[in-house]
């Protein structure tokens, strides 16, 4: 039986699960242990930093130093702290809080950007993973392992037992049969608008999706904010500005927030036992997952078209974070999901085998996709955002800026793939 990483293809299967009070009260107890275990793993590794620099032996500071040591696994935490024994908790839900706070250490020394592992607060989100073991199985399938699917309707999950659920995992059961599909770590959640999921990871050594022929045609992508995108072939696809259209909705909504919040303090009452706030937070929260469940689908079903529909996509390096310090632009920046979108182009090509390359945005929108007469040389001035049509001083073309921009753009990939 081969292990996860050692599959040729994964794919990550999110549902939506409906528990009841009994196992709700165990994925909060799961959730509370695996946060609490990650910020004993900080505050350890914070501590011993510290007591290692001191230089002197001494036996106070060594003994406090092999105890902490000793702390860095789930046996000795759960014997240490006996609320961790409670036997609602999953093991591997203690192992993996150990193994993430472990990968985050690995991710900072790698990249340098995510920061180096912080405590995790309390908050209305829950969340903690468990793995889907195969004791005594010899092949690996959705319907075998200590995580599985019971039938289409209903999956088993190790502490909570029958789950029933709903999402797009159908299609998925009935290729398992013949496609041998192994389960892997497991993702239990609850969003702030108090909905639960489980997501899964999924290993085979076939494709997930069935191969569809693709075109031999190219396409290179042009982001803006004025629109969407658009493409070199000259399409345009609108943004559809969700945040925008919910956005005084929302903020009427979040000022009643403020306002049973500041009523619950002034009375002494906790914002946890305060039922006229709850209610009112979980409006706010089904709106904000609503802007987001509107714009994740626009993205899926722009990302998956355009992947479908060409064998290159090209699209521009994006610096989003840089990007934002534009405070005349954050907002309709944050609001279009750039980096998300070529993200998702990025894994979906992949997936369907589809060539996807990034490239330097330099220039593309001052450079004449005729000639190649860059303006602001020569005596010309550059374009700015105003100059949505321009003639070209050299050719005499006349330019649409977004499609001669996203025009450059496909240029530049295939100068790049040679």
């Amino acid at each position: 039986m081969l292990s996860m990483a050692k599959l040729d293809y994964h794919y990550r299967l999110k549902i939506r699960i409906y528990p009841s009070d009994r196992q709700k009260q165990i994925i909060k107890v799961n959730s509370d242990a695996s946060r609490f275990i990650y910020n004993q793993m900080v505050a350890s590794n914070r501590e011993l930093y510290q007591l290692k620099r001191v230089k002197l032996p001494v036996e106070l500071v060594q003994n406090r130093i092999q105890q902490l040591e000793d702390r860095q696994n789930a046996k000795q935490l759960s014997n240490h702290y006996q609320f961790l024994a409670d036997p609602r908790i999953d093991s591997l839900t203690k192992a993996n809080a150990i193994q993430n706070y472990r990968k985050a250490w690995q991710a900072f020394h790698q990249v340098h950007t995510a920061g180096v592992p912080n405590f995790h607060r309390k908050s209305y989100a829950w969340k903690y993973q468990t793995n889907c073991q195969y004791l005594g199985q010899k092949s690996a399938q959705m319907t075998n392992g200590t995580v599985r699917f019971l039938d289409a309707k209903h999956v088993e999950v190790p502490k909570l037992g029958r789950l029933r659920i709903n999402g797009a995992h159908q299609r998925l059961l009935k290729r398992d049969a013949t496609q041998a599909i192994r389960i892997g770590t497991v993702t239990i959640a609850k969003d702030a608008a108090d909905r639960f999921f489980l997501s899964m990871q999924l290993g085979s050594k076939k494709p997930f999706v069935e191969p569809v022929l693709i075109p031999h045609q190219a396409v290179g992508i042009d982001l803006n904010t004025e629109n969407f995108l658009t493409t070199s072939d000259g399409d345009v696809i609108a943004n559809p500005r969700y945040y925008r259209t919910i956005k005084a909705k929302l903020a009427r909504e979040q000022r009643k927030l403020s306002r049973r919040q500041m009523r619950a303090k002034k009375e002494h009452r906790s914002l946890w036992t305060a039922k006229n706030y709850q209610q009112q937070r979980q409006l706010v929260a089904k709106l904000h997952d609503q802007v987001r469940r509107q714009r994740q689908h626009f993205l899926q079903q722009l990302s998956t078209t355009l992947i479908k529909s060409h064998d290159l996509v090209v699209a521009e390096e994006l610096r989003s974070k840089n990007l934002l310090r534009n405070h005349a632009l954050a907002m309709s920046i944050a609001d279009v999901g750039w980096r998300t979108f070529l993200g998702m182009l990025s894994y979906k090509a992949d997936l369907y085998g589809v060539t996807f390359v990034t490239v330097n945005p330099k220039n593309t929108t001052q450079t004449c996709s005729q000639c190649r007469f860059v303006m602001g040389t020569q005596g010309t001035k550059k374009l700015t955002l105003a100059d949505r049509r321009w003639q070209c001083p050299r050719c005499g073309t006349q330019h649409v800026r977004d499609h001669n921009a996203a025009r450059n753009i496909l240029a530049k990939g295939q100068t790049q793939l040679v």
